[in-house]
């Protein structure tokens, strides 16, 4: 357990802008920043984060909360572990004590998981680091292509053993399940035999955004031609290789900072650059470019380098996933190193100011690469030349932004010398067939299966008072220290202030009401007992609070869709705000309050009424009649002071 002093400690260190960029670039907005949503795949910023609320809200999937429910949502972490995370990156001291091996068997299966893999890089390091066999091997390898320690720490490197089940053995000694050494693919099980995916290899832990280690590549020291030169963990419930990128989460902040990613093919390539200074460069590992990878380095910058060798037919293989970005609308420009280059050979040879004069020198828009490319291969044959003007045209039909679009088609027009309307049919046809795609994406009715019967389970329904709930605590939230009126004291004639939060807890108490809804109903408690005790201040405690339902409830009453704008402020336009009829709207709120818990109890009162006419009990009738009479007549009055407002 962390203790509550700590849990403040963190929750005042954890700034939610500087939380929230780590994962998310960030553009400043009147008082607040607008960035895409990493929760959802938007194209227009509706993402919003508030400095002086502590607070992020999406207006697209309306996720909500303050720093520790970013992380949690983010990284999927628990309340502890968003914790611990946050701890970890403001250098707070948690003193917690150590789990016993019942609690360990509680965990969930991620986190065993991610325990799992924290604990074999960790292994690998040391193997690397601290063992005859590492230091003759592993570090040899290493020193071999120049690396320099501080940059092997930095990304963790590490090394397994020749042994076939050197790690597995160690890890099982340790305490660690074989369960979960098979789930993360560091063991593989055969039959009654257990032994390491990765021995005799490099090791290359793959991060998270956040920093726990999800998976492994390793490669191969031996010359072995029935194995592969690079293996890579299998994918697992904290694995998935289509949506990772090797080297982010040491490349986020300087890819930020510089607007631009640059993308490679392997491991070496990504720490190669960071030893000449280049650290916004991420690594695809061989795989294809995915669509998931492509939105991951969205939300860092719309820019985006893609570094070549001389390969090719390797640069033909993978110049396919250039579609895959222009079709998210990002800025992709390609660099071909010269012959015999790779980023790893071509980093060691050049300094960073050589290295980033010749990117900027030599970087090109996909359309005059991909059209030199092919022309090559083209050599004055129409038929292939026809082919190589519908592959570029193809491209340009992916693009979602019509001017982007437009400049393209003007570019392929001049270099391949075909007029500018026939490649606007073409892209136009290609877009509109993309349409209709997508349209039939499903099968007619016709063609699906008959459906089997529907079971039909009933509709949780939310409390009638919920609306009016939520009003009362998004006031005493926003406004609760507010005055709302002055009193004067018939004892000694003291002028007495009585805020917001004094009027709306008389209020409710002195009608012995409650709330519904339970997050509601303790927000409530804690407000009345901090009022009682003249504690009350505000909304940071709430927003701040160690319960995630209650922080991020209200996090979301407070967030508010729009604000004012600049414009009508400097021309001091006249607009009515919120806070210029405050007295009324709380009146009005708390009395609306009352009437939706006066009709639910009429409600319960009738139906109870009809039971008891039923039974024959005619003095339970007249007793229940008489109490909703009563809340009748009080309904009537709470309507008339709303002005005849009809209350349902």
């Amino acid at each position: 357990m962390i203790d509550r002093p700590t849990i403040e400690r963190i929750l005042d260190a954890a700034h939610i802008v500087d939380v929230v960029q780590e994962f998310v670039q960030l553009k400043k907005r009147g008082a607040n920043f607008l960035g895409l949503c990493p929760f959802h795949n938007e194209k227009t910023p509706s993402f919003t984060v508030s400095p002086s609320k502590e607070i992020f809200k999406c207006f697209g999937c309306g996720k909500v909360g303050n720093s520790v429910n970013f992380v949690m949502e983010h990284e999927h972490l628990t309340y502890p572990e968003a914790l611990k995370y946050l701890a970890r990156k403001y250098h707070i001291e948690i003193v917690e004590k150590e789990l016993s091996q019942d609690e360990i068997d509680k965990q969930n299966e991620r986190e065993s998981l991610l325990v799992v893999t924290s604990y074999a890089s960790r292994q690998f390091a040391e193997n690397l680091f601290q063992t005859d066999e590492g230091i003759s091997i592993g570090l040899t390898y290493f020193k071999e292509r120049g690396f320099r320690q501080d940059t092997l720490k930095k990304f963790e490197v590490g090394y397994s053993f020749e042994k076939r089940d050197a790690f597995t053995k160690k890890a099982l000694e340790d305490g660690y399940k074989q369960d979960f050494l098979v789930k993360t693919g560091l063991t593989i099980q055969h039959e009654e035999r257990t032994f390491d995916r990765f021995c005799s290899r490099v090791m290359f832990p793959i991060h998270s955004l956040s920093g726990q280690v999800l998976g492994f590549g390793g490669r191969i020291l031996k010359k072995d031609p029935k194995s592969a030169k690079y293996l890579n963990s299998p994918e697992s419930e904290i694995y998935h290789k289509s949506r990772i990128l090797y080297g982010m989460y040491q490349a986020r902040k300087s890819v930020t900072e510089k607007d631009r990613c640059y993308l490679v093919e392997g491991y070496t390539d990504v720490m190669s650059l960071h030893e000449t200074g280049v650290e916004n460069v991420v690594a695809s590992s061989g795989t294809s470019l995915t669509q998931e990878q492509v939105r991951l380095i969205k939300r860092f910058t719309q820019n985006i380098t893609i570094l070549y060798d001389g390969d090719a037919a390797g640069i033909k293989a993978s110049i396919r996933g250039i579609d895959i970005v222009l079709e998210e609308g990002m800025n992709v420009k390609i660099v071909l190193l010269p012959d015999g280059e790779d980023p790893d050979s071509f980093s060691k040879k050049t300094s960073n100011e050589e290295f980033t004069k010749f990117i900027r020198e030599n970087e090109t828009d996909f359309i005059r690469f991909k059209t030199n490319l092919l022309l090559s291969e083209a050599n004055n044959d129409p038929v292939r030349k026809a082919d190589l003007i519908r592959d570029v045209v193809k491209s340009i039909a992916v693009i979602p932004e019509t001017i982007t679009r437009t400049v393209y088609i003007k570019e392929c027009s001049t270099l391949l010398e075909v007029s500018e309307p026939i490649l606007y049919h073409e892209v136009n046809k290609l877009r509109q067939q993309k349409n209709i795609q997508d349209r039939n994406k499903y099968p007619a009715a016709e063609d699906l299966p008959i459906p089997p019967p529907v079971i039909v389970k009933p509709v949780r329904q939310e409390p009638v008072t919920l609306y009016s709930e939520k009003e009362i605590i998004r006031l005493l939230l926003k406004f609760g220290s507010t005055e709302f009126e002055r009193v004067v004291s018939t004892e000694d004639g003291r002028e007495e202030i009585v805020t917001i939060a004094d009027y709306i807890v008389r209020e409710i108490i002195s009608d012995e009401l409650g709330f519904d809804n339970h997050v509601c109903a303790r927000i409530f408690d804690d407000v009345r007992f901090h009022v009682e005790h003249g504690l009350f201040t505000g909304d940071k405690q709430f927003v701040k609070h160690e319960d995630p339902e209650i922080s991020s409830l209200s996090a979301d009453l407070l967030s508010d869709s729009h604000e004012l704008s600049r414009i009508w402020k400097e021309k001091q336009s006249y607009v009515e705000t919120e806070e210029m009829k405050l007295k009324e709207i709380v009146g009005d709120v708390v009395l609306k309050f009352k009437s939706d818990k006066i009709i639910v109890k009429r409600k319960e009162i009738m139906q109870l009424l009809e039971e008891a006419v039923k039974a024959n009990d005619t003095e339970k009738v007249l007793l229940l009649q008489k109490r909703y009479s009563n809340l009748s007549t009080a309904l009537g009055m709470i309507s008339r002071k709303l002005g005849n407002r009809i209350l349902l």
